[in-house]
């Protein structure tokens, strides 16, 4: 079953993942990390925005570990599970789900997580929300009316996982059975992204979605979002999003790696990565994640 789920995930890999293999085929560094890093990004806004925003990250880590450090950016979570399958990437930003998802399909650790600037801690908010105007009050108020509802990514965290989480907490029934059908909601869609999750609810096309909040402040902030259109109406803490590591690459590797994190300092490159700085975490952090995954169906990338 295990290789059949990477299989299937291997097809979601655009053409962009033909790039040369990543990681442990070649010679490495005194620091244990390989000539050419491969490090993957999952979309948790559009990907042609994406990658060009982690450019400075990119030099960052080419300097701190004397290596060519590359960018990819997936089309989709899923992707991100493919590629690293495929020794396609060596380290990956990834939610809380989307590890969960690779670790059930490929051999890789957790390393980093960033510690959230509005939370001050590890972990950061999952949140739904609803038109400002809108005359829901509560989740169950949403249930109550039948309502549309977004969710972002299928294998996004707080975009899918905590989402139907709460919804569930509230009387739905998302099941493992039937991704796309949360009844007594009257219909359920996937917009791929936060951004758009927000974009769906401003506009209307859907009455309340699923999305991070600090993904909201920062659409409101640079204008994507007017401030005020939304509101949240429930929130749970989710656990960060871990830089995960192929382990083949190796203790040494993952202690340079963890240690590079550890030591960015540069107030314009934290800005930029939205943290105050990174801190060290385990696969015990996110079993309970883990364990919530797996009872709503939701441990097989891309489905």
């Amino acid at each position: 079953m295990k290789k059949i789920r990477l299989f299937l995930a291997l097809a979601a890999v655009s053409a962009a993942t033909a790039c040369s293999s990543a990681g442990a085929s070649g010679s490495t560094n005194d620091q244990g990390i390989p000539e050419k890093l491969v490090v993957g990004i999952i979309p948790n806004v559009a990907p042609d925005k994406q990658g060009a925003k982690y450019e400075p990250l990119q030099e960052y880590l080419s300097k701190k570990l004397d290596a060519d450090v590359e960018l990819f950016v997936a089309t989709d979570y899923a992707g991100v599970v493919a590629a690293l399958g495929a020794k396609k990437v060596d380290v990956a930003y990834v939610g809380g789900l989307t590890y969960a998802q690779a670790e059930e399909q490929v051999d890789v650790q957790p390393l980093v997580t960033e510690i959230d600037k509005e939370t001050g801690t590890k972990e950061y908010l999952s949140g739904i929300v609803v038109s400002s105007d809108s005359k829901y009050k509560s989740v169950k108020d949403v249930l109550d009316d039948k309502g549309k509802f977004a969710f972002g990514d299928v294998s996004s965290t707080s975009g899918s996982l905590y989402p139907r989480a709460m919804l569930n907490a509230a009387g739905a029934e998302c099941s493992a059975k039937s991704i796309d059908k949360c009844p007594p909601l009257s219909k359920v869609s996937f917009t791929g992204g936060h951004d758009a999750t927000a974009q769906a609810v401003a506009n209307g096309s859907a009455d309340a979605g699923g999305l991070e909040v600090r993904i909201l402040h920062r659409l409101e902030r640079d204008g994507n979002v007017p401030k005020g259109k939304l509101k949240i109406i429930e929130s749970h803490k989710v656990m960060g999003y871990p830089w995960v590591m192929r382990t083949e690459l190796g203790d040494k590797a993952a202690a340079s790696i963890t240690d590079a994190f550890k030591a960015m300092k540069d107030p314009e490159l934290l800005d930029l990565m939205q943290t105050t700085g990174y801190t060290q975490v385990t696969e015990a952090d996110y079993a309970p994640l883990t364990k919530q995954a797996k009872e709503l169906g939701l441990l097989t990338a891309g489905r």
